[in-house]
């Protein structure tokens, strides 16, 4: 099978601010679940996410919002695979799924996904490096230090800092990528934004992700509608557009390939702005 790269999918990727557009396929993510429980509905969205000017889809049918339970393999690909299925017969895409399981990436990428976003970084099923490698397909690989379940429980400890701990976790997620088969211009690294992270380090982490892209990969970044954003402006989930579009600047600003966002319409005129004041684009 040929290998496929993210330039090959993002023909612009490191020439402007990709948007990936969000589309959660769950009845409880913390942001829209609920909202396209049918797949009609779903569709639809995935449609005009697309028409909006996202560059990349990420389906997702398991939330990962903190404390929230896992569901079961059936359960993830019944929410998934019709969906994916209808917008690949529409043409739309490319697609990402945003999964942790090696099953539910089998069947995707089989159905014709385009690529894996996991938000574990290959480590919550230790089939998912071989599976991503068999189909040649390229990854997001996340940072996290537990399962949404506990993510946020306790304090967790980065004694050299935060942006130490997440480049060193990091690294050995592309060592595991590398040694599954995968080729580097496969792989995009994601910080992790609000996943095991205190206000402070969700800062340090957006602050420093020049640092971060001094690895060597292009960086995803997903500040859209998040807690801290909340925590920040005092805002509801549902009106977080403006701290989001501050976000999303500056992750472009600072250093982000990509951004995976909700708000996709808002956000390309966002990041239109962002890369044209980005002088190393």
């Amino acid at each position: 099978m040929a290998s496929k790269s993210w330039k090959s999918l993002l023909p612009e990727l490191g020439q402007r601010t990709q948007i990936v557009g969000v589309l959660n396929l769950t009845p409880d993510s913390f942001s829209d679940g609920g909202r396209f429980s049918s797949i009609e509905a779903a569709v639809e969205a995935g449609r005009e996410l697309s028409a909006q000017g996202a560059d990349l889809l990420d389906l997702g049918g398991e939330t990962t919002r903190p404390g929230s339970e896992p569901v079961s393999v059936e359960e993830e690909l019944g929410r998934v695979l019709p969906v994916l299925e209808r917008l690949v017969a529409l043409g739309l895409g490319p697609i990402s799924i945003d999964t942790t399981k090696a099953t539910v990436a089998r069947r995707a990428l089989a159905a014709g996904a385009h690529a894996i976003n996991d938000v574990s970084a290959m480590t919550f099923d230790a089939e998912m490096a071989s599976v991503v490698a068999s189909f040649s397909a390229p990854v997001i690989l996340m940072h996290t230090r537990a399962p949404p379940k506990v993510m946020q429980e306790g304090a967790w400890s980065y004694p050299n800092g935060v942006i130490s701990a997440v480049s060193a976790s990091l690294c050995r997620a592309v060592d595991r990528a590398l040694e599954a088969g995968l080729g580097r211009d496969q792989i995009v690294l994601d910080p992790g934004i609000c996943f095991g992270k205190t206000l402070e380090e969700n800062l340090s982490l957006m602050r420093g992700l020049g640092t971060l892209a001094e690895l060597g990969f292009p960086l995803m970044v997903g500040p859209s509608r998040k807690s801290f954003l909340g925590t920040l402006t005092g805002r509801a989930v549902d009106e977080r557009i403006f701290a989001t579009a501050a976000s999303v600047a500056a992750a472009s600003l600072f250093g982000a390939s990509m951004v995976r966002v909700h708000d996709v319409a808002a956000m390309v005129d966002v990041v239109k702005v962002a890369d044209a004041l980005r002088p190393h684009l």
